[in-house]
Parts: C-alpha cells; sequence; structure tokens
C-alpha cells in the first residue's frame, strides 16, 4: 500500500486546466428551492498557491435553514447583497476556470440556479468533485468527509462550515490529492456541466416534497399538501411558473402519471394525451387550470414525513469512524454476518495481462480470498496479480517502483486451494469492507438509512469511447415501476420525492445516493443498472465496481467483469427482506439499450 502523504516533491497542479476552489453553504438540500447563503472562491495558480480570493454572505431574502449547521442567522446575513448584486464579480471570477468542489454536483448546482434567478448562465463549464478524486486515489481513510480528509492530509480547519474556511482546507487537500493522482497517472476526474444529455422532452425539475402522499384527490374536499400532481398540455401560465405554485402550496409536482397521481392538470383533456388517458384508465381525477386556481386557494395542511437534520456540507459522506481513521495492527478485517475472515480479507490487488477470459476467473478466486480486485493502480493496492503480458503493461514502473509485492497465478492457486499466504505478500492487516461475490446477499445495518451507491470503472479508459449512464427503477411487488417517476436517470435524476438521487461525481464514476426513510411503502426493491451508449459493450469497458457507503463507512463492495457483448447490465439490488433491507450483487447483463432495458420495468418511454 503507497504511503499517500510522503510525496515531498515542489508542489504543481496538472496542465490544461485554470482551478478554483469554491464552497458554498445554503438554506437548504435542492437547488430549486433553496438559496445560497454565502460563497467563497480561491483562484490557485501553477504551483497550488492561492491567488486571488473572492468571499461573501449572501442574503437570500428567505429562511436560512439549518441555522445550527452553519451558523448564519437572519440577523448575520441582513445587509448583505443579494446574489444578483455579486452575480457580475463572481461570474467573471469563475469564467474559463475548472471548478474545484467538495461534492461538486451539489455546489454547482446551487450556482447554476443562482446565476439563471439573477438572469445569466452559469460560467463554469468544467467541475472537479474532490470527492470522486479521493474515491478514485483509494486512500486508506473510513470515509471521505472533508473533515476526515483533512486529517488524513494534516490541514487544520479552523472553522467547519464556514465557506472560506471550508474553500481554504479543500484547497490543500486538492492540491496534495492532485499531486498523488499525477505519481500514480491517474486521470483527474473532470465532468463537463454543458454536455448535459436530453433524450428525453424538457421536464418540471422535480423538487422534493416534506409532506406524506395523502392519495387521490376528492374535488369535493379539495387539495392535500403532499398530493402528486401532474401537468399534460399547453398551460395558460408558463409549465414551470405553474409547477412552482403547486409546489409552494406543498403539492408534489411530477412528470409522469402513476399509480398515486392525485391529480392532472389539463385545460384540453379531449385532445386525449397519453397522460390523461393513463389517468382516465386509473380513474384519477383531470381538472383544468381554472378548476386549478380555485383549488389552489384552500389547501388543507398535510403531514410531514419524518426526517433528520443533514449536514449539508457532508451530503454524501459517512460520519467519521475515529477508532479507524489510521490503521491499527491488530485491528480484524470486516466480515459477512456469520462467516469467518477470508485468507486475503484487507488487500486490493491489481491484476495486470492475462486474456479476458483469464482475469475473469482470477478475479473471481481474488474475491473468493476475501480480497479486492482494484481496477486502477491506485493508494489503496497492496499487491499486483501478472499474468502473460502483464509485464509490458505501462503501470509496471510505477508498480517496481512502490515496491509492491508481485504475485502469479499459481499463488492465488495455491492460497485457494491449500490457504496458503505467499511469503512475499505483506501481511499487514486493514479493516475492510466485506467482498461479496456475484449472487452473494448481505443484509443492511439496520441502525442505517442513508446508502451511497458509488459506480465505477477503469479510470484510465474513460473518455468519449466510453458513455456509461447509471440509473436505478424503484420497483413494486410486480416487478414494475408505479410510474416513470420511479425511473431515475441522467434525465431524471431525483426518484419518489428524493429517495433515490443520482450524482455524475467524474469521468468514471457515478453515484447513486438512497434515503430508505422516503422510499414509498409500495417500493419492494431498487434496482441499480448501467447502460452503454452506442457501440461499445462491457466488453470493452472492462470491470465496474460498487462500492455500498453508509454511516460507518463501506458496508460492501464488488466488482463485476463477466461482461462480453451487453449493453446494459443490472449491478446490484436493494430489497426488502421480512423487515430489512438486503443488498444484492447481480451482475446480470443483456444485449439490447437502455429504453429497452426500461420498457422491461415498465417505464412508458414513448409517454
Amino acid at each position: 500500500m503507497i504511503d499517500t502523504r510522503t510525496h515531498d516533491g515542489p508542489r504543481s497542479l496538472p496542465d490544461g486546466h485554470r482551478w478554483v476552489v469554491v464552497d458554498v453553504e445554503t438554506s437548504g438540500l435542492r437547488a430549486n428551492s433553496h438559496r445560497v447563503l454565502s460563497v467563497a472562491a480561491l483562484a490557485l495558480g501553477a504551483d497550488g498557491r492561492v491567488e486571488r480570493e473572492f468571499s461573501t454572505l449572501v442574503d437570500p431574502g428567505c429562511d436560512p435553514g439549518p441555522v445550527h449547521i452553519h451558523g448564519l442567522t437572519r440577523d448575520r446575513l441582513a445587509g448583505a447583497p443579494r446574489f444578483e448584486d455579486i452575480a457580475r464579480e463572481l461570474g467573471e471570477f469563475l469564467d474559463g476556470h475548472t471548478m474545484v468542489a467538495h461534492n461538486a454536483s451539489f455546489d454547482h448546482g446551487f450556482l447554476a440556479a443562482e446565476f439563471r434567478r439573477a438572469g445569466s448562465d452559469s460560467p463554469v463549464e468544467q467541475r472537479l468533485c474532490t470527492l470522486a478524486l479521493s474515491r478514485r486515489l483509494e486512500i486508506d481513510v473510513p470515509n471521505h468527509r472533508l473533515s476526515t480528509l483533512a486529517r488524513h492530509w494534516r490541514v487544520e480547519q479552523l472553522r467547519a462550515h464556514d465557506a472560506y474556511d471550508d474553500a481554504r482546507v479543500l484547497s490543500e487537500i486538492f492540491v496534495q490529492s492532485a499531486s498523488l493522482a499525477t505519481s500514480l497517472q491517474l486521470p483527474l476526474p473532470v465532468v463537463d456541466c454543458r454536455s448535459a444529455k436530453s433524450a428525453y422532452p424538457d421536464t418540471v425539475p422535480r423538487v422534493p416534497c416534506p409532506w406524506k402522499d395523502p392519495g387521490r384527490l376528492d374535488v369535493t374536499a379539495g387539495l392535500v399538501q403532499g398530493m402528486k400532481v401532474v401537468i399534460s398540455g399547453d398551460t395558460r401560465t408558463p409549465r414551470l411558473t405553474l409547477a412552482d405554485r403547486m409546489t409552494a402550496a406543498g403539492l408534489d409536482v411530477m412528470n409522469n402519471v402513476s399509480r398515486r397521481t392525485a391529480v392532472v392538470v389539463c385545460n384540453n383533456p379531449d385532445e386525449g394525451t397519453g397522460k390523461v388517458r393513463k389517468a382516465r384508465a386509473e380513474g384519477i381525477p383531470v381538472v383544468d387550470e381554472r378548476r386549478l386556481d380555485e383549488l389552489l386557494a384552500h389547501v388543507r395542511p398535510g403531514q410531514p414525513k419524518v426526517t433528520q437534520a443533514i449536514d449539508v456540507a457532508d451530503l454524501v459522506a459517512p460520519p467519521p469512524v475515529e477508532a479507524a481513521a489510521a490503521p491499527v495492527a491488530d485491528t480484524p478485517p470486516r466480515t459477512l454476518h456469520g462467516q469467518q475472515p477470508k485468507l486475503w480479507s484487507g488487500r486490493r490487488v491489481l491484476l495486470l495481462g492475462g486474456t479476458h477470459l483469464e482475469a475473469v476467473m482470477m478475479r473471481s478466486r481474488i474475491t473468493q480470498l476475501g480480497a479486492r480486485p482494484s481496477l486502477n493502480l491506485t493508494a489503496g493496492v497492496t499487491d499486483v496479480l501478472l499474468l502473460a503480458g502483464g509485464e509490458d503493461d505501462k503501470r509496471m514502473p510505477r508498480v517496481r517502483a512502490r515496491d509492491l509485492p508481485v504475485l502469479t497465478s499459481a499463488d492465488v492457486d495455491s492460497a485457494v486451494e491449500n490457504g496458503v499466504v505467499p511469503p512475499h505478500m505483506r501481511t499487514e492487516a486493514r479493516a475492510a469492507a466485506p467482498v461479496l461475490s456475484r449472487g452473494e446477499v448481505t443484509d443492511l445495518p439496520a441502525r442505517a438509512s442513508s446508502w451511497a451507491v458509488n459506480v465505477a470503472w477503469k479510470a484510465e479508459t474513460a473518455g468519449s469511447e466510453f458513455d456509461v449512464d447509471v440509473v436505478a427503477f424503484l420497483l413494486a411487488a410486480d416487478e414494475r415501476v408505479d410510474g416513470d417517476d420511479d425511473f431515475v436517470f441522467y434525465n431524471n435524476p431525483v426518484g419518489a420525492g428524493g429517495a433515490v438521487e443520482l450524482s455524475v461525481d467524474g469521468s468514471s464514476e457515478q453515484c447513486l445516493r438512497v434515503d430508505l426513510r422516503q422510499v414509498p411503502d409500495e417500493c419492494a426493491r431498487i434496482t441499480v443498472a448501467a447502460a452503454i451508449d452506442g457501440p461499445p459493450t462491457f466488453g470493452d469497458v472492462g470491470a465496474v465496481s460498487v462500492n455500498v457507503d453508509g454511516d460507518d463507512g463501506t458496508v460492501a463492495t464488488f466488482v463485476l467483469d463477466a461482461g462480453t457483448t451487453e449493453r446494459t447490465m443490472v449491478l446490484a439490488e436493494i430489497y426488502r427482506r421480512a423487515g430489512r433491507w438486503r443488498l444484492r450483487a447481480v451482475g446480470q447483463g443483456y444485449d439490447d439499450d437502455l429504453a429497452a432495458l426500461a420498457v422491461r420495468y415498465g417505464v412508458d418511454v414513448d409517454g
């Protein structure tokens, strides 16, 4: 395993980018409905030092939200400029730079929404997420919170959740992380912010509703907060404005009709749109805009969902596990319930060379031994398995420079058949998540409800030739979605009112965040899948790794690499069984495309 903190050479950042580190504090978690309260931006020079700074509080004109987290009260924000007052100066500061942030999709989403409200476009064309960078490097930390990474890189935090101090801390973390990535020749996970797909028509941005679903509309009793409403056809009021009005009234505005839809708004129901036809088939009321105006005047209070306070700055990372902040020699590896630690538990093995079939077989045997197959030469790799032709791999000079133990297939065979640990294999013990084999199942700990399903593939193959999309389906007992909003993908990144959310964190990694507290009772299973756009197949992409991270760090990990001609693959399932949530590693592939996969699960692709 590589010591990540022994790089004492000159500080420098990769060429080809002008870097600016950004942090925002916000009034909540959703860019469409919450606001920026403070923003800090630090422009870095080629040597990684701060050359220019921009920092200010922002008066959002609304409730500042979780003051217990960010400390920004109404009094502190009184007199601060509005975002429209700083938009031009901030835009000029960011223009031409690649934005660096911790959970960059969050910060970028809030800034883009604020720039839109101010009447301009966001100048940010590229971003880099330091969460994705840390995961790609596989540094030895229990989680990837900003505070945890600060301790790892020995950067002092002065004021957590202060935008300026968080940006300062992150700039040091980024410089050291980027330096390590350069030494490993790992490409940085830079995302093109302007290349968002648009396969489906424009839709209403999904805003998670804080109220429980009260069911169908009784037109004689009126609307209740939490009711699910769908707009169909032309509207007198601009569609997005109408959606904002309904959201502000506490309604859950959806894009597609499902069995849980309370009412459909359509001014010309006789036109027979697909949504109206489905509503009539399901017995769902259809009202016109005039009647909707009358109903909106008297919306009854709903029942709030029970949620816990969420730390905005640490949205996707589990809380620190202090006892695991550094490797401990006598810390036993974690195992699946009822199993003994496996022979190679706690090791990450990089495989070089061999045919596709040989690589698949060897990764399977490595998993049998409890080790985790690594897709890249990272800081976490403990051993290298060399097959025929591996000596010519371009990574071998770096393997030798780091004095990593080199194993052969005979070493693996001897370990599987005779329980032998090769004498040249390092015996350091590391706490490690269980490595699941294909088809293996484990219970998700009941004490946790929030999970991040992180999907990644070989970074050195990432590029325009591989357009991989990670998706999720929230399935009822009949193995079909209840409605199209239960299909989470690039053009509908939030499903079931926030129960599942997709983020693209890098060029070869995407994340589905799952909050089991918000999963509807009708949902029996969440299926996580991946699809490739265009002619390439999973045989071209190679192995795909899946990490499931919870409150105590990674709860399970697995690598799926049996793909050949498949263009879509079911990666994992999170499902209910006897009152518990369980996780299954799947790896079932199909030769057809994403649209066919979606139809198989009941999505109305033509709707």
